[in-house]
């Protein structure tokens, strides 16, 4: 333990959740620059940073070139020189001799150490050790009198990991930075982690995550500081930037070991002799300045409908943003699917930037060609109407000699949402607007989607959102707006692609409410044909849903990238095979 008196004045620490982009060097630098200045007129003693907040989360296949690592190292050297007054720790890709993925901490304008990530996730959506090599160094810090420890991200998720060893060490703050991804019910999973780590520990603990979005990842920021008693001290904003400044009690902390009979004694050490411990002295004596006060901070949790909207909303700004584009197209055929992608593209980029297009045919009601000029109308944005009816007729007509020996059948209304999905790509090639799809998870898990037709696009925003999940998330919008956007006739009327007379999605698939827990079992659980029959549900529904999962995964392939909201999303998450015997 730090042998410095109890009584030692409370350590400022700053937790700076910013919105990092992959590869902009220049602007993820002036961000961190920008917020350095800040902290240090907030009196700041430590400014933390996220994990590889210098070039952005995750950089994957970008690490094999050395110009991004080059560009990288030239953008600590200018932090660096921007610290003077301050101690900062900030994600970089440290490159001596191997890369690793490790945080940098500076001292008054020098780089004084480096921590290098110890555990490396290599599942779901991570694939680190393909990248980086492994770190062998629990180093701990001295600032201000204070021992601090510093790991990230998935280091602090091992109870006997690095954490153990920095207390083990002298640590009484164990400061994170992280990226960790968001899915539904994921900040609470962490936040009792965190909770028990500094209980087990008797310390602080300073969690640090990215906030925005990446490719089909979003960032949820929610910071966090628990105490050594567990309790949550203060918060970061979900799915926003945000500085969250704290003065943090050492003092309390060393009364509590004291009061812990032999406390470092009962303190379980660390199995992981691999891992050497060393203490880095930056500055023994308290960091004196004077400090303003701090404002009173209440922030409240979102709930879950309200969590995952604005996922959503903020996935789909910062994929269409960091790209590029301005503007999107999306094709309202008066349904639930894009009714949800358009509020939710509206919230995200303005009505201004947002285009519906309506394109009937014989077989579209009435009722759904309403509801789409009311949404349009609600929302306030443009509305175009295209009738595909003579293409349609067109084609049967070219077709009619090769089809004569056959039966009307699929192929002709894949036909019609192939020419809905070539007319939206034509507008997106004429006025470089991005085509946003409209099919949910339970459509893409069992391939009730047509390829090069409603699959057609540059961006899936409910990809990952089962069916069940679209209907709570359209009536959460409705009930926070000031007045209903999704007309009430489209959360009643029955599913349907309308591709034929009278078709309706139970025609072809089981009711949502039955499939979409066949499809969390089979997909995000990895349960078996015959676990999900034991668990009650009936055994041809299970059969027909599996068969219809497996079957489709050559369609999944060739879709655009979605956002991930649920433990388990298609691609990255879920890796199989197309060319597969295994059966159950």
């Amino acid at each position: 333990m730090i042998e410095e008196s109890l009584e030692i004045r409370k350590l400022r620490i700053g937790l700076a959740q910013i919105n990092a982009t992959v590869g902009d060097f220049a602007g993820n630098t002036k961000k961190i620059q920008k917020t350095i200045k800040e902290g240090k007129s907030l009196g700041i003693d430590i400014l933390t940073f996220p994990e590889l907040a210098i070039c952005g989360y995750p950089p994957e296949d970008l690490l094999f070139k050395t110009n991004f690592i080059s560009e990288n190292q030239r953008s600590v050297r200018k932090i660096v020189d921007s610290s003077s007054g301050i101690d900062i720790i900030v994600g970089f890709v440290d490159s001596s001799k191997d890369i690793y993925n490790a945080a940098a901490v500076i001292h008054d304008g020098k780089l004084v150490g480096v921590y290098r990530k110890i555990y490396l996730p290599n599942y779901g959506i991570f694939d680190e050790k393909r990248y980086f090599r492994t770190g062998s160094e629990c180093p701990i810090y001295i600032i201000g009198g204070v021992g601090v420890g510093i790991n990230i991200c998935e280091d602090i998720w091992y109870e006997d990991g690095p954490t153990r060893k920095q207390i083990d060490s002298g640590a009484e703050i164990i400061i994170n930075i992280s990226a960790s991804p968001y899915h539904f019910g994921k900040g609470k999973i962490r936040e009792k982690m965190l909770s028990n780590r500094a209980v087990n520990n008797t310390s602080i603990i300073a969690f640090n995550n990215l906030v925005g979005g990446q490719d089909e990842l979003v960032f949820d920021g929610n910071s966090l500081i628990v105490d050594h008693q567990g309790q949550l001290l203060t918060r970061g904003r979900q799915f926003e930037e945000d500085l969250l400044v704290a003065d943090l009690d050492v003092a309390a902390v060393r009364r509590a070991r004291l009061d812990h009979c032999r406390w470092e004694k009962w303190l379980p050490s660390s199995k992981d002799k691999q891992c050497p411990n060393t203490k880095v002295v930056i500055s023994k004596l308290p960091l004196g300045s004077i400090k303003p006060l701090l404002p009173r901070r209440e922030l409240k949790l979102r709930k879950l409908n309200a969590e995952i909207y604005d996922a959503l909303v903020l996935g789909t700004h910062d994929y269409i943003v960091k790209n590029g584009f301005s503007k999107v197209v999306i094709g309202l055929s008066g349904g639930i699917d894009s009714s949800l992608v358009s509020t939710v593209a509206v919230d995200a980029l303005g009505n201004k930037n947002v285009i519906g297009v309506s394109m009937p045919l014989r077989y579209s009601s009435a009722g759904g060609i309403s509801d789409a000029r009311s949404l349009a109308r609600n929302l306030g944005i443009r509305l175009i109407t295209i009738s595909i009816e003579k293409a349609f007729q067109a084609y049967l007509e070219m077709l009619a000699d090769t089809f004569r020996e056959t039966k009307p059948d699929v192929t002709e209304e894949n036909i019609q949402a192939r020419i809905r999905g070539n007319i939206l790509m034509a507008l997106s090639n004429k006025f470089g607007w991005l085509v946003l799809t409209t099919g949910n998870k339970s459509e893409m898990a069992t391939g009730y989607t047509t390829l090069y037709g409603d699959m057609a696009g540059g961006f899936a925003v409910i990809k990952d959102v089962p069916k069940t999940m679209v209907y709570q998330l359209v009536k959460y919008r409705n009930t926070v707006a000031s007045k209903q956007i999704v007309p009430i006739s489209v959360i009643k009327r029955a599913p349907s692609a309308e591709l034929r007379p009278e078709q309706q999605d139970i025609n072809s698939l089981p009711a949502y409410d039955l499939l979409d827990p066949i499809l969390t079992a089979y997909v995000e659980e990895d349960r078996s044909l015959e676990q999900i029959i034991a668990s009650g549900i009936d055994e041809d529904v299970a059969r027909q849903v599996i068969r219809l999962v497996d079957a489709s995964e050559y369609k999944r392939r060739q879709s655009p990238p979605g956002l991930k909201i649920t433990p388990k999303a298609f691609g990255r998450d879920r890796r199989m095979p197309i060319t597969n015997r295994f059966k159950g």
